[in-house]
């Protein structure tokens, strides 16, 4: 079938890249009142959309370029749509001039989308005959974009496809490809059905792929549903770890704009959560990142020493955020905790730091410097810190946007004597408002769950502070922007980690890398023989 002559010529390919990036932004999580969900069929059609703008460029070099700038054009427009809530923080808390701010971002989606466009256009040259080997072209390229995204510069990854099926029938891949390897194959999915035509279904084949599709999908869930009731040790069986803990989450609500001021939000984060500390009757109470907004030295005495007094002696746990650390040695944004039988203050520094906030790119100084906010320069901590144990648990802390990075997490699995049986989140999203940010994140969060199949447990300043189990489920949850205690309870797990925990903890994302770019070296030398 013949490509529209709409679809090559004049603005309509530009809008229509333009709208399906929209809309791919969209299925990571509608802004809608009591929606959120992510909608994995609609990232696959709005990609669909783009690989068919793609099928219809022209030939040649013109071809090759068009397919860049509407891969670009696409992929900024999904970003923008993705973190749009950056002009939040840089604007509302940051003071920066609106404009500027709204500049800031467009900048950084169109930064980021030309790893797309550089996919898109290598996808256009080196495209040839037959569905298959088109789809796993695009499928490919599509996945080293990501990669990039998620690597390069410290890496953004925040808003991959991958997320938008963590409800959907590819969420059985997490435990052995993980986010990445899911963005893989909704990208050949895509390309797939922007090939289909009506004429296709009368095709055998058609129908023989499908059901190969279908059993492969059986299979996996099976092999994962084997694994999950302790079978399959070859797989990554895993069991219940001992008995629940019951838990406290501490979400103080405290406004972004008063949460470092002395004469508001100090005061009041101090009061609050010391409160609840002394009041909390759970095993484990966790308090979310900064939660105590000052450095130990400038506490009132006798506070954190009352804290760790407390939680000492008896049957508690306690894991708070908190900055440490000095001039001569440098800050950490990190996370404490005292049990009983603990040898001093547990502690867990972050590691994925975040720029503009955590530390200042080289050459980027002027901009931190237009901006009302409390930048730090922290130093960063180690990957695969031990994890903090108690009540038969190995509680793993991560911070923030730090459980964005799967293959830094797979790290703690290397060792399964210390493997995690809980990851515990501590985040502050208040910088990001009433935003679709809140729901965006609970999704990256529940991925990394299906990922090592451990629960999950998160505290945070405004939301969302939930416990999510080994299977990617929401268990408990408090409503965003409410100052309260999440009473839960989490059942760890422990046993043989994943596939996806055992390879990513040895060679990172190195795999996905050298299966990417194996595909692209056969197209190319496809190409070369044609």
């Amino acid at each position: 079938m013949a490509t529209p002559v709409l679809l090559q010529r004049g603005p309509a390919p530009w809008l229509l890249a333009a709208a399906a990036g929209g809309v791919q932004a969209l299925s990571l999580a509608l802004p809608l009142p009591g929606s959120g969900q992510p909608l994995w069929w609609l990232q696959v059609a709005s990609l669909a959309v783009l690989a068919h703008l793609l099928l219809a460029a022209p030939p040649g070099r013109a071809g090759v370029r068009r397919a860049g700038l509407l891969g670009w054009l696409f992929a900024t427009a999904w970003l923008c749509g993705t973190f749009w809530w950056l002009f939040i923080s840089m604007h509302t808390y940051g003071g920066l001039a609106a404009p500027l701010a709204a500049l800031a971002v467009l900048a950084l989606a169109a930064f980021l989308g030309s790893y797309y466009g550089a996919a898109c256009a290598a996808f256009r040259a080196l495209c040839g005959r037959g569905a298959l080997p088109a789809a796993l072209l695009f499928a490919a390229l599509w996945m080293l974009a990501e990669l990039a995204r998620g690597q390069w510069w410290t890496g953004f990854p925040w808003g991959a496809v991958g997320y938008a099926h963590v409800d959907g029938p590819l969420a059985v891949l997490a435990r052995s490809v993980g986010v990445y390897g899911i963005s893989f194959v909704a990208a050949a999915l895509a390309l797939l059905l922007a090939r289909a035509r009506a004429r296709h279904l009368r095709s055998p084949r058609l129908w023989l792929g499908l059901a190969a599709l279908l059993l492969a999908w059986a299979g996996l869930a099976w092999q994962r549903g084997c694994a999950l009731q302790g079978g399959c040790a070859a797989l990554g069986a895993s069991a219940d770890a001992g008995a629940p803990l019951t838990l406290a989450l501490l979400q103080g609500n405290i406004p972004q704009d008063e949460k470092f001021q002395p004469g508001s939000g100090v005061p009041l984060a101090l009061s609050w959560y010391g409160e609840q500390l002394r009041a909390a009757q759970a095993q484990l109470v966790v308090a979310p990142e900064t939660a105590i907004p000052l450095l130990p030295q400038q506490l009132v005495p006798g506070y954190l020493e009352g804290i760790a007094q407390r939680f000492s002696e008896g049957g508690q746990a306690v894991l708070l955020g908190i900055p440490l650390g000095s001039p001569q040695e440098g800050y950490t944004n990190s996370a404490i905790g005292f049990a009983p039988g603990q040898e001093g203050a547990y502690r867990y520094d972050k590691h994925h730091l975040v720029p503009f906030g955590e530390f200042i790119p080289p050459l980027f100084k002027w901009f931190t410097q237009m901006m009302n906010i409390p930048l730090g320069d922290f130093v960063r901590g180690g990957v695969g810190q031990p994890s903090l144990a108690f009540a038969g648990q190995r509680l793993a802390p991560n911070i923030c946007y730090e459980d964005l990075f799967g293959e830094e997490l797979a790290a703690r699995f290397l060792d399964p004597a210390q493997a995690p049986t809980v990851l515990v989140n501590l985040s502050n999203i208040g910088w990001f408002g009433d935003s679709i940010a809140i729901r965006q994140h609970l999704a990256i969060s529940r991925l990394r769950a299906l990922e090592f199949e451990r629960p999950m447990v998160r505290a945070t300043n405004t939301g969302a502070t939930a416990v999510i189990d080994h299977q990617g489920r929401v268990t408990h949850q408090l409503a965003p922007h409410t100052r309260a205690v999440l009473a839960a309870e989490v059942q760890g797990r422990a046993g043989d980690a994943t596939p996806y925990a055992r390879w990513a903890g040895r060679w990172g994302l190195a795999p996905l890398w050298l299966a990417g770019l194996g595909i692209v070296l056969l197209a190319w030398l496809r190409r070369a023989r044609a």
